[in-house]
């Protein structure tokens, strides 16, 4: 747990080596911003030493590189295990070069050496083609959040510390992110964050005044204003303010070094509690959090061109502009790169003098080396259930009985959890849901744990306590965010919610694309588990709610992202649903999108044929097909998601029953991305798998769950693809009836029939009369239910065999 006994006064002679370890940092990040060439500036600066675009943020950098110049003395004092979350991501150069200075750059990038060459490399690479981007990005050793769109860092750093009960996690909060909706719910944290199995978070907010183009909300309001707001949800704040290094050093020295005695006599106290049946001290506790003010470019130019620069937003990317054509601008940067003192910070070869470089911890203690943020070095795997232990029992009923679809799987992550726990409590798994795990029929997860909660606690509460690992809140941001961290940190999670509200945080999604598509690339970087996202509640089952409850929008935000980590799965039924799950859990690096509604579906594969299905992709069901002994169809009826397949079924069966010559094939899509070309998705059918499925010149009437230009998107290239008409969600819908959505967007087994007699290759008997029986149905529908408010018996009953 580490012991802060051994954390002294800050003596001067250590103050004076952090000095120095701070100037080599800010040193090296001036020069990432500007310099190509002569990087030591050990000859006069020259135009051609200047890279040809200045890209970078210099105003935040000088802050990061303190914070954590200090937190290397701490972590060296202590032997505790440090993660450093950086909000302003826009400090790349900051964290690159304390990586560098710590020695773990290089021995994750070879090329980029201790010494002058690799300088160079590290200044040339910085915002360059074939280099690395200016956030803190994926190729940064130590971090696990870009922060390149703000909000998320003081979610990413709760969610790490969640079951890592020995971590400290220092989180830096800049001024613009403070003023975003995300960041604004993550001050939450400490009514979910158990000291007892979890690890801290210290929020340090560094309010140096500006974001871009002028001045931040928090920036400008006073500190009692402050720390009222921060104690009003639940952290203590410490102060700590000036333009003095010295002083400033000195004083966050002491403000971190409080805030880890503080952290380690709360979990001492959390820890020692005798304990009934597991259950954590009802105690709240308030964590401790700094709020640092400092200017703005710290150390950089005051001014330029009689115009404040430093203290100011004008010093937030590159304080001088210009500099190859402006002799004046140049004078200024050599005399702000020598203000550094580079001679006394590195010697001949260009490496770190060795005072300095002995104060970077050990090892993993390094935070630019720490497994915490290469979190597959932690990784485990979960434990492997027995998944017929959950089967639906389908029968010779199949089509015939009605079963909630995600009912199983929320069986199955109830013995994950049981299988998962540690003695204090903790495990490697959560669920995140924001206040809807029951509601999502998952709540058989609350048989062996309860949601989280570090508030009061109620006589009328039920399955609600300290020590409970569902994590209910009403954000999708929190939720998505604090199992991202999870994730990333080394842990195993699904994230579940509402299908419409999932655009809450669609944007986090595709980030979290990005971060896995990179980290793909780069060998150091150990695989981690997948983030799960379960849709449930979906647009078609929404008829309660209304139109504001239907959309499904997310399919259309991951299907175009990168294919080596997107995974899109629409089970049909629950014995799918638990098949795709337990697969989800397993995997590794992808993002899994899985949709599929909670209410009662009717049931039509086997546990086994559910297997085989999902590993397939897409298939025939043969049992639903209507085909002689040509196998050639005259129509393909396909679909894709539980609703549109139980309609596509019902179509299927009209067809059968009304026009008995008419060859129909049955085909069911599990896996959206099967639909691509091979070379566009390692899940992607060949041409030959495709064509053997849905033909090369039949037209295929497709039920689809989500928007229809989804599916056109993924078949464009196949053949002859103008022949697949689409029925989808057409942004139709109200508070009506569960048959009455189908029919608003036109995707009712009506509909279907009539669309595949219309593209179907002949006209058979009784052709005409099933397009009138069609929209006689229809029409009745339509009175039916304004008059009963509900739909009509033989619709809502309907099960395959039963007559259509």
């Amino acid at each position: 747990m580490g012991n802060t006994d051994t954390l002294g006064t800050y003596a001067d002679a250590e103050l004076d080596l952090d000095l120095r370890w701070w100037k080599a940092a800010n040193y090296l990040t001036v020069g990432q911003i500007y310099l190509q060439d002569n990087v030591l500036v050990r000859e006069p600066l020259r135009p051609e030493h200047i890279k040809p675009r200045l890209l970078g943020h210099w105003g935040t950098s000088p802050g990061l590189s303190m914070i954590y110049t200090i937190l290397n003395r701490i972590i060296k004092a202590t032997d505790t295990d440090w993660l450093y979350i950086t909000g302003p991501g826009h400090g790349g150069p900051a964290l690159v070069a304390t990586g560098w200075l710590e020695g773990t750059y290089s021995e994750i990038y070879p090329r980029v050496g201790p010494d002058a060459a690799g300088i160079r490399r590290l200044c040339r690479q910085f915002s360059s083609p074939g280099g690395i981007p200016s956030h803190v990005s994926v190729q940064t050793p130590g971090s696990i959040h870009e922060g390149g769109e703000l909000g998320y860092a003081l979610i990413h750093a709760g969610g790490a510390a969640m079951d890592h009960p020995d971590l400290f996690v220092a989180c830096v909060i800049g001024d613009g992110e403070s003023e975003t909706g995300p960041l604004s719910a993550s001050w939450r944290l400490p009514n979910f964050l158990n000291p007892r199995r979890d690890g801290a978070v210290i929020p340090i907010i560094h309010l140096n005044g500006y974001k871009i183009a002028g001045p931040t909300v928090l920036g400008r309001t006073s500190d009692e204003d402050v720390a009222a707001y921060l104690r009003g949800q639940g952290w203590d704040p410490v102060f700590v303010e000036g333009d003095d290094p010295r002083q400033v050093f000195s004083d966050l020295y002491a403000a971190l070094a409080g805030a880890q005695r503080d952290i380690l006599a709360m979990r001492a106290e959390a820890r020692s509690e005798e304990s009934l049946d597991g259950a954590s001290p009802s105690k709240r506790y308030t964590w401790p959090a700094i709020v640092l003010r400092t200017p703005k470019g710290w150390t950089g130019p005051h001014e330029v061109d009689g115009v404040q620069v430093e203290g100011t937003n004008l010093s937030h990317q590159v304080p001088l502009s210009g500099v190859v054509d402006n002799p004046e601008h140049l004078a200024i940067l050599e005399g702000w790169l020598h203000s550094y003192q580079p001679d006394e910070q590195f010697d001949e070869s260009g490496r770190l003098v060795p005072e300095l470089a002995a104060l970077a911890p050990d090892g993993e203690k390094r935070m630019s080396a720490t497994a915490y943020a290469n979190g597959g070095k932690l990784l485990r795997d979960l434990p492997s259930l027995d998944l017929s232990a959950y089967e639906v029992e389908v029968g010779d009923n199949r089509g015939a009985v009605w079963f909630e679809n995600t009912k199983s799987t929320g069986e199955l992550m109830r013995d994950i959890y049981a299988a998962d726990r540690r003695p204090d409590g903790g495990g490697t798994f959560r669920l995140f849901c924001p206040d809807e795990t029951a509601s999502n029929r998952l709540q058989s997860v609350f048989e062996v744990t309860d949601r989280c909660f570090m508030g009061p606690a109620e006589p009328t509460d039920q399955r609600l306590g300290p020590d409970g690992r569902v994590m209910e809140v009403l954000s999708e941001h929190l939720c998505q965010g604090w199992l991202e961290g999870y994730l990333l940190s080394g842990r195993h999670g699904m994230f579940a919610t509402y299908e419409a509200f999932a655009m809450v945080s669609a944007s986090m999604a595709i980030q979290h694309v990005k971060w896995l598509q990179h980290a793909q690339t780069l060998r150091w970087r150990d695989s981690v588990a997948s983030l799960n996202i379960l849709l449930t509640s979906t647009c078609w089952r929404n008829d309660h709610n209304g139109f504001s409850h239907q959309g499904p929008g997310l399919i259309d935000c991951l299907i175009p992202l990168a294919p080596d980590v997107v995974r899109v799965w629409l089970p049909p039924d629950a014995n799918t649903s638990l098949s795709i799950a337990d697969h989800c859990f397993q995997s590794k690096d992808h993002v899994n999108l899985i949709v599929v509604d909670k209410q009662k579906h009717l049931q039509y594969l086997t546990l086994e044929e559910a297997h085989d299905h999902c590993a397939a992709g897409a298939g025939e069901w043969a049992w639903a097909s209507n085909l002689d002994e040509s196998g050639k169809p005259d129509i393909v009826i396909a679909c894709a998601g539980d609703v549109p397949t139980q309609e596509a079924l019902a179509a299927t069966e009209l067809l059968r029953n009304h026009v008995p010559d008419l060859r129909v094939k049955f085909v069911n899509v599990v896996d959206l991305m099967a639909l691509l070309p091979e070379n566009d998705h390692p899940h992607g059918f060949t041409d030959t798998q495709f064509d053997d499925l849905f033909t090369t010149d039949t037209h295929v009437v497709f039920a689809f769950h989500g928007y229809p230009r989804a599916i056109h998107q993924l078949v464009h290239g196949r053949t002859n693809p103008g022949r697949f008409h689409v029925r989808g969600f057409n942004e139709q819908g109200t508070t009506t009836t569960p048959f009455d959505m189908v029919v608003l967007n036109k995707m009712s087994r009506f509909h279907l029939a009539k669309e595949a007699l219309r593209r179907s290759t002949r006209r058979t008997a009784g052709w005409n009369s099933l397009v009138q029986l069609c929209d006689r149905r229809l029409a009745e529908h339509e009175t039916y239910i304004r008059e009963h408010l509900a739909d009509m018996p033989d619709i809502a009953d309907w099960t395959w065999g039963s007559g259509a």
